[in-house]
């Protein structure tokens, strides 16, 4: 009877160190590449004692994992890039909606999900880059301008198998509607220098070499690029200033339905979206903090203050399905 009591009691005593042991971890899967994240993780174990364990790759196949493993999944957070692949998950019911007051504070209504299933954790705008030996800015307005025949043979841009533009594209058509915004497509697929490019930086480096005079990219592959051979001539432009405003989009996270530790998840995105977590995400890949309290990095300053679109970045997933049959007609690969 004796050895049966003491086989229950550690029984109990086991599942209860587990228990302790497995509310100071959190698992997260991430498309963010390890070299953004992985100092940002460390900070928090050390500041809170809570174990971090995570799994980087591609948002599709992660995002296809969690739908495999169901409710038998480890993960507690979805960390990922683009606001349609924040709106694929949501859409996917693998996200558990939050309610948060800091999270309301520190992140403006159109960083986030409307009913709060995902949060943006730094922004990047996607606007025109051009050569500065080729163009003056003053010949410079706008996406929809991009599509005039004055820039016939001019224009670089990168596929559009990439979310990037699709998201771009997909809140053109929450904007301007789909018959123009199909207009618009068709004319920057008839002012192409060269077939789309597979990357922002490809793009970059074809204008910097004078096979087009202009493209779209997002703003932190300009800043990368330049930060290593800041002699290139490319200069930055921001689009719509007369109009909406820049195309802008968001890295960002949700937690799952099914994760085991839910109050720690939401714990930690609240520190995401803190002032000094902010600095250390968005610098890290010369990015714009959600915080509005928070300023960027003096790089990332020096381009200039713009004037960005306030529509809420759900439309960027609601109208993907829109944005890749629109372009798929107008000849855009």
């Amino acid at each position: 009877m004796k050895q049966f009591v003491c086989i229950i009691l550690i029984s109990i005593f086991t599942f209860t160190g587990y228990a302790a042991a497995s509310d100071k971890e959190l698992v997260v899967y991430t498309a963010r590449k390890e070299h953004l994240i992985k100092d940002l993780f460390e900070k928090y174990e050390k500041e809170h004692g809570v174990k971090i364990t995570y799994i980087t790759g591609k948002a599709a196949v992660l995002l296809q994992r969690i739908l495999s493993e169901g409710s038998g999944t480890n993960a507690d957070i979805l960390l990922t890039v683009d606001a349609g692949n924040l709106w694929q998950a949501a859409r996917k019911d693998i996200l558990a909606p939050v309610e948060s007051q800091i999270l309301k504070e520190n992140i403006p209504s159109h960083y986030r999900d409307p009913e709060n299933r995902w949060f943006g954790l730094s922004v990047r705008a996607r606007t025109i880059v051009y050569n500065t030996n080729a163009v003056k800015k003053a010949d410079l307005q706008s996406y929809e301008d991009l599509a005039d025949p004055k820039w016939k043979n001019r224009l670089l841009l990168r596929t559009s198998k990439k979310v990037y533009n699709q998201s771009l594209v997909a809140m053109l058509i929450a904007t301007k509607g789909e018959d123009r915004t199909a207009q618009i497509v068709k004319g920057w697929v008839n002012n192409l220098a060269a077939p789309p490019y597979s990357s922002d930086t490809k793009v970059l480096e074809a204008i910097a070499a004078g096979q087009g005079d202009a493209g779209i990219v997002n703003t932190y592959y300009y800043g990368r690029l330049m930060k290593k051979n800041p002699d290139l001539p490319l200069g930055i432009f921001w689009a719509d200033q007369d109009d909406k405003g820049v195309h802008v989009n968001v890295s960002g996270a949700g937690i799952l339905n099914h994760s085991k530790n839910k109050i720690e998840a939401v714990r930690f995105i609240e520190w995401l979206s803190a002032k000094d977590a902010q600095k250390m995400f968005a610098d890290a890949n010369m990015e714009y903090p959600v915080n509005t309290q928070v300023a960027p990095h003096a790089d990332v300053k020096a381009w200039g203050r713009f004037k960005e679109s306030t529509v809420n970045l759900s439309k960027a997933g609601q109208l993907q399905a829109d944005a890749v049959m629109l372009m798929d007609k107008a000849g855009y690969k």
